[in-house]
Parts: C-alpha cells; structure tokens; sequence
C-alpha cells in the first residue's frame, strides 16, 4: 500500500500543474468521467455531501455548481498545497449554487462525526489511501444510514484493450506528464498503482465487506474507468 508522507509529497509537488496534466493525458475524458460522478451526486439529492481527497478541487466545485442553494459541500485532503490550489479555484469560481469549502483531514480518520454525511465522493483517491479497508470503514462510519458512497476509480479495462492500454500507461503516459509537470516519478507511481488497483468486481467486493448495504458499477471508456455507487 503507498506511504502517505510519500503521496502527500509527491502530489504536493505537482500540484500546480495537476490540472493541466489531466486534461491532456486522458485526452479530456476526466471531465466527462466526474460529469457521470455528479449526476449520480444530484440524483442521490443530499443537503450534506463530502469529497475526500479532493485535491485541486474540481469534483468539490463541479458538484458545488450542480447541486441546490440548501447544499453544503465539504472537500478534505491531507496535502496542503492541493488544498491551496483548490482555495484559489473556489475565490475564483463563478455559478456556484450550493456552499463549499476546503479543509484539511485524513481518508483514514476522517474528522466527521459519525452519520453526518448524505454523501461521500472520491475521485482517483482511493487507490493512494495506505488502507483502503480502513478508509472505507471510515467512510461508512461517517455516512448516514441510507446515505451513498461514490467511489470514481481506475479500473481494469476490457481484454481487448488491455495491451494497448498498458502500452500507453506504461511509456507514452510518463513521458508526457513529465514534460507538463517535470515530475516523471510522480507519474511512474501513479501509473504503476493504477496498473495494480483491483478491477471492478474486486472493488466492489471490497466495499461490501467494508458493511455497505449494495454496490452497483458503471464502467465508463472501456473499462479504464469505473464509477462504484454504495449505499450505507
């Protein structure tokens, strides 16, 4: 499992540049990906919804901008210079509609109350958290009962597109990050942990022996991606 003062390091150095290395390097689909997260965030229509992880703090603003005026939303993440970048993006922001605001905390000790959230997101998170039994336990912990978990992750992608997919994982994938964000071993981990993340089918068994009630899966772009919905 990764070491966290080595992921909060690593993240906190690319962290003015993260944005634009997303965009480029999955070719503009991790908009999509997170529009397909918010929708099933308004369906779920919380007034209390938390983003773990939120780094930079798109999901937390996207969702902040999708959901009603009687909404909070709260992004935590244990990287301080995310979390900057995130507090710049929300001064900035135009069309916000519900509350949001960025705090500092733990995936693996949450500084929630226990039954305080509707919702709980993470995006591209989960797979960096040195526990995710744990992490998941809190994330339970934290929602109310009935209340949903949406985990956004790398997946396993269908057979058929596998070596071309690894192929770019593995060699294009590095060498383009490192010319955006001059960081290629950050891109060497994360692309190293997503080739050894669980597929779907795993993840899923994972949140259910975490106590969630049911998990239901959409995989999105051959599979490279999949959106898990659990409930509390």
């Amino acid at each position: 499992m990764p070491d966290p003062a080595q992921v909060s390091s690593m993240f906190g150095r690319i962290a003015s540049r993260y944005d634009a290395a997303n965009r480029l390097l999955s070719g503009g689909a991790d908009v999509w990906w997170r529009r397909r997260l918010v929708a099933a965030v308004r369906r779920a229509a919380p007034h209390e919804v938390v983003d773990l992880a939120t780094g930079s703090g798109d999901v937390a603003l996207a969702l902040a901008r999708a959901l009603p005026a009687d909404t909070r939303v709260t992004g935590i993440d244990f990287c301080a210079p995310m979390l900057a970048e995130a507090e710049k993006k929300r001064v900035a922001a135009t069309g916000l509609r519900a509350t949001v605001a960025f705090r500092a905390g733990d995936a693996l000790a949450l500084p929630l109350a226990d039954a305080s959230a509707d919702v709980i997101t993470i995006a591209f998170g989960l797979r960096n958290l040195a526990d995710r039994a744990r992490g998941l336990g809190e994330m339970r912990r934290a929602l109310r009962p009935g209340g949903r978990l949406l985990v956004l992750e790398f997946s396993q992608p269908h057979a058929w597109f596998r070596p071309l997919y690894y192929f770019y994982l593995r060699n294009a994938l590095p060498w383009l990050a490192a010319r955006v964000t001059g960081d290629r071993a950050a891109y060497d981990y994360l692309c190293g942990s997503i080739g050894e993340f669980p597929g779907h089918q795993a993840l899923a068994g994972e949140i259910l022996r975490a106590g969630f009630a049911r998990v239901a899966v959409t995989r999105m772009t051959f599979g490279i991606v999949a959106l898990h919905e659990a409930v509390r």
